[in-house]
């Protein structure tokens, strides 16, 4: 039975202190945060302290979750939460069986985005955060009280790991915005916590990380601790003194010791101290303690100091918890969040350290419309489990039982560690030089651990594939005892409850799951004593209560149907029920049973199949392997046959049991060697599909990168490209500021005969200029014009290849082409290429 009860009043209640948006949010469990908190906390608490679940619900719901192992599954999931608060919330909310459709797909929502957090590593662990020092500290602030240190330390905990998950979001958020949207709606929860940074620096300020208020935090309180340190000191000084005295003469034994805040003297029973005294405590073996005359007035003096000091402390923790009262609604919020988040993050490590996949959880009313043929790849691949609906009802591959795996992890953790501690112990002993001996008996024991954890390492638990075609209502599954039947019908149960709780179901593949209103179940031995039951009458009272709650959203399991009763009757009352849940029962009923005449109901009854756990006739054990399609056979004279039993027993055994039924039972082995090598098709078909999905998605990602290879690429060469021509445009802009730096030279001839005129209007303008005036005052720029023309006329034509001055750049150049009729030449200088007149160079 749970050891937390579903309080659905409390969880439902309004939330005043958060948006609506957060409310909306807040789906299956709330801390109530209203100005009455603290008492309605209280509520909560005596609400979860019973020890049964709410009288709401029918017994039969309970019992089935029982025999299903609900509450041992339930404590499993709680036990990865990291706070007291968050494992009672994990557990309210999984055993709370009123969530609607709606509910269950949310609370799937919120785990995806706990494991999504996870693997990008956003999540962190609620270790440190003491809730429970929180919750007292608010209920102390509420109702006006001085908060104590450690309470308002661990609010400060709690406020920096809120602020550390807020800062983890946002650089995820901010290296893809993508990433929002993947830890929907967890993200939204948290980018709208309100943290107080002032009131997590005052706390700082007042309180060190220990819970004490600091010597800082007031005059007054400095003042009082330093009196009070000071009064010790006089009281232990007196003491020692007085203790030395007595003790010089004598040999007798005296302690110093404090009662009750007093110091005093402890001697032994038989001394009795010289010095005068108050007695406090006296006892006939154990001695006496005795208060100095002399220190009784210190000893006053001390307690009020020690009272001032309490009220020096109490009159800071007040400053603390009215700071708090200012910022309670964001304090409430936030305390609630934290234990959601938790509540979630239980769910998700659960379904991460168990390896578990995401349900495809639908209503089994909804009509899925056809996909559209346009839709792109990556929208095909989202359709798959959408399809998947349209051919099962039920669709569980490799599923395993989550308390196997749980105690076969369990056993495997336990076997290493004792190999742990062996191999520990065979150091310890080869360091001290143990015997040889012993030191072999350790060796075969290290040897047989080995053999232990690598023989749990191979057998894991045996998956099941439990996939229920759409049109099957009422599946019969026929096998022997501890053939695994039982297990396979708990696997069921267990999976629909987790998808329903927003757990992630435990199989290597993809689960598709409808959502059932109850999963009701009759499992085991129902004898009840109290009402004088047998266990035929207990099944059948069981059965009655399940037939008359199940709905068209229900899902029934019936272990051994017809069973404790006539083999014809029960058989006959056998049909008669699962023709009946068939009809107008449950939306999938399964039953296991080992009367042969339940497997004929699949031949006149479309809504029903058979299916039968598969035996290893071989090594005469079962494989736990389900094979679809084929009614189990009796296996019993061949069995006995392995097993040594007489063979004229055995030969009167297969007369007596017909000709018929052994060429039914050969029919049946035919099937089943059929049907192993048709399952290991549609395994080995799935493997393929598996890798080609896988590859298809390596694909797509590949041609992303290459997509943002090639706009990278782009983006490089247009930088590149950039540079360049900057680079090119500042040598440019040197250059012409070289050539405008280097002085004018004449205006070149264009034409053969201007030069010639211009030259000899020069040598007429010099001719006169020398006539009138002197050589001293002779201008030198019209002495410089006049050699330069002259050196015009007798510049001669250079050659292709000759090297030539450009005064305009002040760089030699080669002269890579010549045009005489336009007195021409391209040259080379360095990186440029320039096209000048003759009259620019200078050989």
């Amino acid at each position: 039975m749970p050891a937390f009860p579903l309080p659905h009043n409390f969880c439902r209640s309004a939330i005043p202190g958060i948006t609506r948006t957060a409310a909306a949010r807040s789906i299956q469990f709330q801390f109530n945060i209203s100005r009455n908190f603290h008492r309605k906390l209280l509520v909560a608490a005596a609400v979860s302290g019973n020890n049964g679940v709410s009288s709401n619900y029918p017994s039969v719901v309970v019992d089935s979750l029982r025999v299903l192992q609900w509450d041992q599954l339930c404590d499993c999931v709680a036990s990865f939460a990291g706070t007291s608060l968050g494992k009672q919330a994990t557990k309210e909310q999984l055993w709370d069986l009123e969530k609607s459709y709606e509910g269950s797909v949310k609370l799937l929502e919120e785990t995806k985005a706990a494991v999504e957090m996870h693997k990008y590593g956003a999540m962190i662990e609620f270790t440190g955060v003491d809730v429970a020092l929180v919750e007292n500290g608010i209920k102390r602030a509420h109702r006006g009280f001085p908060v104590s240190g450690s309470e308002a330390m661990a609010l400060v905990a709690l406020l920096q790991f809120a602020e550390t998950l807020q800062l983890n979001v946002k650089t995820a958020i901010k290296e893809d915005s993508d990433w929002f949207r993947r830890f929907m709606p967890l993200s939204e929860l948290i980018m709208e916590l309100i943290i107080s940074q002032p009131l997590i620096k005052f706390v700082q300020r007042l309180v060190d990380e220990d819970g004490a208020v600091k010597d800082s935090a007031s005059a007054n309180l400095r003042n009082a601790r330093d009196r009070v340190r000071l009064l010790e000191r006089k009281l232990y000084q007196l003491m020692e003194s007085m203790v030395r005295n007595e003790t010089k003469d004598t040999s007798s034994t005296l302690e110093i010791c404090n009662l009750d805040g007093r110091w005093c003297i402890k001697s032994v029973a038989t001394v009795r101290p010289t010095f005068e005294g108050l007695l406090l405590v006296s006892g006939s073996g154990s001695g006496s303690l005795v208060e100095p005359l002399s220190a009784v007035p210190i000893n006053d003096e001390l307690q009020q100091a020690r009272e001032s000091m309490a009220k020096a402390e109490e009159e800071v923790l007040s400053r603390i918890t009215k700071k708090m009262q200012m910022d309670m609604d964001d304090i409430e919020n936030i305390f609630n969040s934290m234990i959601q988040i938790d509540m979630i993050n239980a769910r998700a490590r659960y379904s991460l350290s168990f390896e578990g996949t995401l349900p495809d959880l639908y209503m089994p009313q909804e009509n899925d419309s056809t996909a559209n043929a346009e839709t792109s790849t990556e929208e095909e691949i989202s359709l798959i489990p959408r399809l998947t609906r349209k051919k099962w009802t039920l669709y569980l591959p490799k599923a395993y039982h989550p308390l196997l795996l749980q105690q076969h992890r369990r056993s495997l953790q336990m076997a290493m560690k004792d190999l742990s501690n062996a191999n520990a112990e065979i150091r310890r002993m080869k360091q001290l030089g143990g015997p040889a001996k012993w030191n072999k008996e350790k060796d075969l024991n290290i040897s047989s651990l080995e053999m232990k954890v690598a023989k749990l390492k191979q057998e894991l638990p045996v998956p099941f594939d439990i996939l229920v075609s759409l049109n099957t209502r009422v599946l019969v599954i026929t096998g022997p005892n501890t053939g695994g039947k039982t297990i396979c019908l708990k696997t069921v149960g267990l999976a629909a409850m987790m998808a329903k709780s927003g757990l992630y179901v435990l199989g290597s593949e993809p689960a598709t799951i409808p959502w059932f209103d109850f999963v009701l179940a009759d499992i085991g031995d129902e004898q009840s004593l109290s009402q004088s039951l047998s266990t035929f009458s207990g099944h059948l009272k069981q059965i009655s209560e399940i037939k008359c709650l199940s709905t068209n959203l229900s899902l029934v399991l019936l272990d051994e149907v017809g069973a404790g009763t006539n083999p014809l009757e029960g058989a006959a009352l056998g049909m008669s029920l699962l023709e009946s849940f068939a009809d107008s029962g449950a939306l999938l009923t399964i039953a296991t049973t080992h009367h042969g005449e339940l497997k004929t109901l699949k031949y006149s009854n479309n809504a029903f199949e058979n299916a039968c756990m598969e035996f290893d006739e071989v090594n005469l054990k079962p494989t736990y392997r389900i094979l679809w399609g084929v009614p189990g056979r009796s296996n019993a004279i061949n069995i006995s046959e392995r097993l040594g039993l007489p063979v004229e027993i055995l030969d009167n055994a297969r007369e007596l049991y017909g000709a018929a039924s052994a060429e039914i039972n050969e029919v049946i082995l035919d099937m089943e060697t059929f049907k192993q090598d048709y399952h290991e098709k549609i395994r080995e078909a799935h493997h393929y599909l598996r890798l080609s999905k896988k590859l298809h998605q390596n694909l797509l990602s590949a041609r992303k990168r290459i997509k943002e290879h090639g706009m990278k690429e782009k983006y490089r060469m247009v930088q590149e490209i950039s540079e360049i021509a900057a680079s090119a445009r500042s040598i440019i802009h040197k250059k012409v500021r070289e050539s405008r730096s280097v002085p004018r030279q004449p205006p070149k001839q264009v034409k053969a005969d201007t030069t010639s005129r211009a030259s000899k209007s020069i040598h007429q303008h010099a001719t006169i200029v020398e006539n009138e005036t002197s050589p001293a005052t002779e201008p030198p720029c019209l002495v410089d014009n006049t050699k330069q023309s002259i050196a015009e006329k007798k510049l001669e034509l250079p050659k292709v290849g000759d090297t030539v001055n450009v005064p305009s750049i002040n760089k030699k150049a080669t002269v890579l082409k010549v045009d005489p009729s336009k007195q021409e030449v391209v040259v080379q200088a360095g990186n440029l290429k320039l096209k000048l007149k003759l009259a620019a160079l200078a050989t």
